[in-house]
């Protein structure tokens, strides 16, 4: 408990030239506060004497008024002072920090908030930075302290930081608007960091098949002079057949024997044609002979040319021969083999 003389030494202090207060307001558990060492400066006496002048009126000061500190918010709330000091942050950075970016700072403090009985008896160990636990008062208990330090001088002090609260909270109100907005962009920057990730992931995959061959084009142009791409992209086409090959070409040789030879085994082939001529049935003969065999049925109603992939059709431009002499077009269509099928 205080002793009468260090109250005196409290109530009769000259009045210190205020530094600017708003620098000394911390949010510490969500609360707006400033800190018993802070306030000792303002009054210009020494922290134990202000303290023991509270302590003889602690009925005065419930949680919501004051509170000490744990270890953790007190080393917090020191690194934030003395950044605030390098700085000479302004009153208008010190509210935007503090309302731009809680998380940083609230959440911290928050955790594991001790009680009031087991804050009396925490101390720091000798040697540590920090020596004792210090309190904190909240605009409430820094009012309730003109009752407890009565001297003109305090009650002087104590305007200027009742003001100090007051300047904060009009600030707030008047940029809420502001400060909402830049909420919301910071939360719209991560979300779309998000997307980003997200879209950036995808293409790395799409390139990844596209390298490894996975990926199959839906429909695209050939033009003259690739014969080789054109004919490793139908060869590839081929090869992907598990069931069965049809393939609906007017003008056809031996080359679309050899091509249809590119099947896996137990792959059936069938060609329908408009020319099957004696030479071809002699070379498909032969063929028929020496390899897995490749039905060919005459049929002349069809223009273009279709290559039937199990149950994908795929319209291609040029026949099967020509493939890379002359521009040509293939396209994935939208129907299955049987709907083709169905109407030869």
């Amino acid at each position: 408990m205080a002793k009468k003389k260090d109250i005196e030494k409290v109530e009769s202090a000259p009045l210190q030239p205020l530094e600017n207060i708003e620098n000394l307001i911390q949010v510490i558990r969500g609360k707006q506060v400033i800190l018993d060492r802070d306030l000792a400066r303002l009054y210009g006496v020494e922290t134990r004497v202000l303290n023991q002048a509270v302590q003889r009126n602690i009925e005065r000061f419930p949680e919501d008024f004051m509170f000490q500190l744990t270890k953790e918010e007190a080393e917090f709330s020191k690194s934030q002072i003395v950044t605030l000091n390098e700085e000479d942050t302004n009153i208008k950075s010190q509210i935007a920090t503090s309302y731009e970016f809680p998380r940083s700072q609230i959440v911290t403090l928050n955790e594991g908030e001790p009680s009031r009985s087991q804050n009396a008896t925490m101390k720091v160990k000798q040697g540590q930075n920090i020596k004792y636990l210090p309190y904190a008062f909240t605009e409430n208990g820094i009012a309730m302290l003109s009752s407890v330090l009565r001297s003109p001088i305090a009650i002087a002090t104590n305007i200027q930081i009742m003001r100090a609260f007051t300047a904060m909270r009009r600030f707030i109100a008047a940029n809420a608007q502001v400060f909402q907005r830049l909420e919301v962009i910071e939360h719209t920057q991560l979300s779309l960091a998000a997307h980003q990730e997200e879209a950036d992931r995808k293409f790395e995959e799409i390139f990844r098949r596209l390298d490894d061959g996975s990926v199959i084009q839906k429909q695209g142009i050939f033009y003259d002079g690739q014969i080789f791409d054109a004919y490793v992209f139908i060869t590839e086409r081929v090869r992907e057949a598990k069931k069965r090959i049809v393939l609906i070409d007017n003008y056809i040789d031996e080359t679309v024997f050899t091509i249809l030879d590119k099947r896996t085994q137990g792959t059936k082939a069938k060609v329908y044609t408009k020319n099957l001529t004696p030479q071809l049935s002699l070379d498909l003969e032969k063929h028929n002979a020496q390899y897995a065999p490749i039905e060919v049925v005459p049929f002349d109603r069809s223009h273009d040319r279709f290559l039937c992939i199990d149950d994908t059709v795929y319209h291609i431009g040029a026949s099967l021969k020509d493939l890379g002499k002359k521009w040509f077009a293939f396209a994935k269509m939208e129907l299955t083999t049987d709907e083709l099928l169905a109407k030869i």
